[in-house]
């Protein structure tokens, strides 16, 4: 990267918007490192597009007294929702997000109900507090009955969604249909999701590994479209739209602020290949 933005100039419609995941694959970066890097990020000039710093909850005892504001993954189930939120406590941890995915594929629903009774049990002893978003991540299937029954508890707790969309096989990056299915039932049930894994490139393309990888930029478009009442198929052919300067041109006519309250962040093992993505299409301004 040769030209940073002030972060002045980064608008509303990217504040926040990259988690930064670098442990994760594909990245992998060891946790002192990339917390080390995460924390210099905060200072650069386009800090303000840089989100939490996502890790698991067995690196927490690990970031004893960081200064960071962590987004958490469960790596167990519901019953380790109460333990972590009293760890991040007693270990002066900020614990901004917390990320729990549902195990029982044959009862999502019922899998839903026990994560929202540990949050709730959680909140109520004053280990978690209020504000702390708790995103579930739902099956990464085709919309189903069960699907949508467990995305139902979601929404009734007031939790948020979470949404994989890509990882190390070609079977984890769902097919543009689906994803369109998700984004439709997070928003007809007005609920915030958040995205992860694949999506560390602006615009769809064939990755390296050979796999069709989605574009953070195309789901950004797409749930701005489908929340202005946008048919499956219109929102389909956005989040199969290659063609960068095209999408670019659809961005800057829409309102990605407000779509923003919806599709909230996601996550990447890197932060530079959005930002230079956003840089080459003309969505930030450089200096």
């Amino acid at each position: 990267m040769s030209t940073l933005p002030d972060p002045s100039s980064v608008p509303d419609a990217w504040r926040g918007l990259v988690d930064d995941a670098a442990i994760f694959p594909p990245g992998d970066a060891p946790l002192h490192e990339a917390s080390s890097a995460h924390a210099e990020r905060r200072h650069a000039p386009y800090a303000d597009l840089v989100g939490t710093f996502v890790v698991r909850d067995t690196d927490v005892p690990l970031l004893r007294g960081t200064p960071l504001a962590l987004s958490v993954v469960v790596t167990g189930g519901a019953g380790n929702i109460a333990g972590l939120a009293s760890l991040g406590r007693k270990l002066h941890v900020a614990i901004e997000g917390i990320e729990v995915a549902l195990r029982d594929l044959d009862d999502p629903a019922g899998n839903a109900r026990r994560v929202v009774a540990a949050v709730d049990a959680a909140r109520a002893d004053g280990q978690l507090d209020d504000h702390v978003p708790v995103f579930v991540e739902l099956p990464a299937v085709p919309v189903s009955a069960s699907w949508l029954a467990a995305a139902d508890v979601v929404a009734a707790a007031e939790l948020r969604l979470k949404l994989r969309t890509g990882g190390l096989e070609a079977g984890a990056f769902p097919p543009a249909p689906t994803v369109a299915a998700w984004i439709d039932a997070a928003l007809d049930r007005e609920t915030p999701f958040k995205c992860t894994a694949g999506l560390h490139r602006a615009v769809r393309h064939t990755g390296t590994d050979g796999f069709e990888h989605h574009g953070f930029l195309n789901l950004l478009v797409a749930t701005r479209r489908a929340f202005d009442g946008a048919g499956p198929d219109e929102v389909v052919a956005v989040l199969e739209e290659r063609d960068g300067p095209t999408l670019a041109d659809a961005a800057g006519g829409a309102d990605l602020a407000r779509a923003r309250r919806w599709f909230t962040s996601f996550g990447s093992c890197s932060v530079s290949e959005p930002l230079d993505d956003l840089l080459a299409l003309g969505l930030l301004e450089a200096r």
